[in-house]
């Protein structure tokens, strides 16, 4: 379902996902107030919600959604306003999945080529979610909601937008596990994507404010969201969280946000380590992206690396965690149950790279463990 008061945005966006064998629209609405009344009728799984609409706005709309369909994802959609960054991060503690920045409707070509890109990806990966929870309602006594007709496809993704979904290693039949590093952390790294914002504020909310090291982190997140997330992170924690600024030399206790737009890598000085961005050319469709963070950090701090991966879709962080891996550092995975989307923790704890794949509620901990030398 697209939920947006500008009919233009509305079309362009239901012929952008209609163009997907795998994908059918099967409603639209031109505020929330709409979009709920035709929400249960429709079969919806995923919710593309504007955040600005009159009569019902987004954020007066999402929590009736999720009363009225718990199991249906919710994507925020809305330009790149400081204000609307807001809302959408908002949106997400209150249970949104995800936010997309919405082009206008003269944005240059490429920006909208991105943007679709984007919108068909979390779309799909998101459907799935939606499909697997109320499959999960339903063994549990819980009464179908009924559903659209759908016509009969061939799922084909044409190359051009190849997603990154596709990209998951398949699943081996038991899950290994490596043996923590024998090493002491001296960093910690999170990469996080889907689902990532709400998974942070878990994290990063159970270490305390005495956390003896420095923290990186990328976070799938277009700019001016990055400035917004680490200024919330950085109130809901107690912990300094701010966006790492190019040539600024890293500090333990202190949490630094990749910002949008720009890879964050470190590179050794005589007097530490200082932080780099840089605009290369994205990687896993992702910029800023998790594996250009690790391969820079194990330069610097090797074995004595702790890597956290969260929810998110694709692989990034795939290749930077078998590096970790390689050079006797530790990785730790959020589990497929509380995860949002388990394509990243996923595609590491497949490669059987994790030293553990835990539950969100008890990443934090074992993070204090790892740090404090307790490796199991």
């Amino acid at each position: 379902m697209v939920v947006d008061d500008s009919a233009v945005i509305r079309g362009l966006i239901s012929r952008w996902l209609e163009a997907d064998s795998m994908i059918q629209v099967v409603a639209s609405a031109h505020n929330g107030a709409m979009a709920l009344r035709n929400l249960v009728s429709s079969g919806a799984e995923v919710v593309i919600l504007d955040v600005e609409m009159p009569e019902m706005d987004g954020m007066t709309a999402l929590p009736k959604i999720i009363e009225a369909a718990p199991h249906v994802q919710v994507i925020m959609a809305s330009t790149l306003t400081r204000r609307n960054a807001e809302i959408s991060i908002r949106a997400m503690s209150a249970g949104a999945a995800d936010y997309i920045p919405k082009p206008e409707s003269n944005r240059e070509v490429n920006a909208a080529q991105h943007f679709r890109h984007e919108l068909l990806e979390k779309v799909k990966a998101l459907g799935a979610v939606a499909r697997g929870r109320l499959r999960k309602g339903q063994t549990q006594g819980q009464s179908p909601r009924p559903a659209a007709p759908r016509p009969a496809v061939t799922p084909v993704t044409p190359p051009v937008m190849q997603s990154r979904v596709a990209l998951r290693p398949e699943r081996p039949a038991v899950l290994t596990l490596q043996k923590p590093s024998s090493v002491l952390p001296r960093i910690v790294t999170i990469g996080s994507s889907t689902g990532g914002p709400q998974a942070l504020f878990k994290v990063l909310g159970g270490l305390g404010k005495g956390i003896s090291v420095p923290l990186l982190i990328t976070q799938h997140m277009p700019p001016t969201f990055t400035t917004i997330l680490a200024d919330h992170l950085a109130r809901a924690t107690g912990i300094p969280c701010h966006e790492g600024r190019d040539g600024e030399r890293i500090e333990p206790g202190t949490i630094y946000l990749a910002p949008g737009d720009f890879h964050m890598t470190l590179e050794d000085r005589a007097t530490g380590p200082i932080i780099r961005l840089n605009q290369e050319q994205p990687e896993n469709y992702c910029r800023p992206s998790v594996d250009p963070m690790l391969r820079s950090v194990l330069k610097i701090y090797g074995p004595a690396t702790l890597s956290v991966i969260l929810t998110g879709m694709g692989s990034d962080g795939l290749s930077g965690c078998r590096d970790v891996v390689q050079a006797g550092g530790s990785v730790i995975a959020q589990d497929e149950a509380s995860s949002v989307v388990w394509g990243m923790p996923g595609a590491v704890s497949n490669a059987g790279l994790a030293s553990a794949i835990l539950p969100l509620d008890d990443i934090s901990g074992t993070i204090t463990r790892y740090l404090q030398g307790v490796r199991r």
